[in-house]
């Protein structure tokens, strides 16, 4: 079955993460580093084992939540996501970087705006991040994000049912 992992590191759409995860029934991790509360975002009632999760029909588990907890050090929480990703796997996650190596491990991801990160422009997105940190390094400046908003929300949500759907579809026909 395949599992939504959530890169919580400074990542604003946990909320709407964990409730697709819910609705479409598939389990759960969130990762981040140790000085993030994480368990705030569980709710008291949510299953946090297989054993605690079946599914209506007895036979597969459904959702639940597991928290992944990783040291402070700078990409920690992306390589424990990277170490337990399977094919068919969903990422949220607004590093490029691990998008990337999600894709090369036959998981989906999808950025925090609703992005999906695809196989075929993911190269160039990683080219500009890298151009842009060379301006940086330089001293120059680069334009940054403009504020989030609700409708980058609604876009995540929206995105992220349909590639939870399509992640189950495809392994329910393996």
């Amino acid at each position: 079955m395949p599992t939504l992992f959530i890169d919580a590191d400074a990542c604003p759409v946990t909320r709407e993460a964990l409730a697709g995860a819910r609705a479409a029934r598939i389990p759960c991790v969130i990762a981040g580093n140790t000085t993030q509360n994480l368990e705030r975002r569980i709710r008291r009632d949510d299953p946090r084992d297989a054993d605690h999760a079946r599914g209506r029909d007895n036979t597969h588990p459904g959702f639940w939540v597991e928290v992944l907890d990783v040291s402070t050090g700078a990409d920690s929480a992306d390589f424990a996501i990277i170490e337990c990703l399977e094919p068919g796997d969903v990422v949220v996650t607004q590093d490029i970087g691990l998008a990337s190596m999600a894709l090369g491990r036959g998981a989906a991801a999808i950025g925090v705006r609703g992005h999906i990160y695809e196989k075929a422009t993911i190269d160039m997105q990683l080219f500009i991040r890298h151009e842009e940190k060379k301006v940086r390094r330089a001293g120059g400046r680069t334009k940054g994000p403009s504020a989030f908003t609700d409708d980058d929300r609604e876009r995540f949500t929206r995105n992220l049912a349909k590639l939870l759907k399509d992640a189950l579809k495809a392994w329910e026909r393996s």
